[in-house]
């Protein structure tokens, strides 16, 4: 063997050791590529999944927020409505020129009759002094009291009284007949 022809096995033995080299650092480069690719296709599955479930989350909150806020506009809404009606019918009761007012002050004297002596006072609120002052009878009318309307019925000695006024008896029946009210209006 001649030292040329050594030369050309060493080559060809080295050619092919770097050729199965090569062979061997592709085909492992291809098997971490392809776990690589199986572990982004994993973690990206994992990730859609769980984006997927915190959209879902989300969007079943943002639906209950919104119902909730719209609760709560309607109940302000009402509360509203209900406040408006109130003030209609208190400043009603507070026109002088109301048309119901006349017999009101005659029912409220006739009630003011059955429940006390004529030796109690009458102090009426300002708007139906001229009124009551017709009204009164035997009974002596006093200063007069804050009010929309109506009077205090009060004995002689201030140990007791009776509160006719129209701020009174609106707040009672009101507070008496709320969920009437709440029913005419809204239902």
């Amino acid at each position: 063997m001649t030292l040329e022809t050594l030369a050309k096995d060493i080559a060809a033995a080295a050619e092919a050791d770097v050729k199965a080299l090569i062979d061997e650092a592709k085909a492992e480069a291809k098997q971490i590529l392809d776990e690589a690719k199986d572990k982004a296709s994993t973690i990206t599955d994992e990730a859609n999944s769980r984006a997927e479930r915190e959209a879902a989350q989300i969007a079943r909150e943002v639906v209950a927020s919104a119902r909730q806020a719209n609760q709560k506009s309607i109940l302000i809404a009402k509360r509203t409505a209900m406040d408006d009606t109130h003030a209609a019918v208190k400043e009603q009761l507070a026109d002088p020129g109301f048309k119901g007012r006349a017999s009101m002050l005659k029912s409220l004297m006739a009630k003011a009759d059955k429940v006390a002596s004529a030796d109690f006072v009458i102090r009426p609120v300002e708007v139906d002094k001229k009124a009551l002052s017709d009204l009164k009878g035997k009974r002596k009318v006093g200063s007069s009291v804050d009010g929309l309307g109506g009077f205090i019925l009060e004995a002689a000695d201030g140990s007791v009284s009776y509160d006719m006024r129209f701020d009174t008896l609106l707040e009672t029946a009101w507070s008496q007949s709320l969920s009437e009210v709440n029913k005419l209006l809204f239902e």
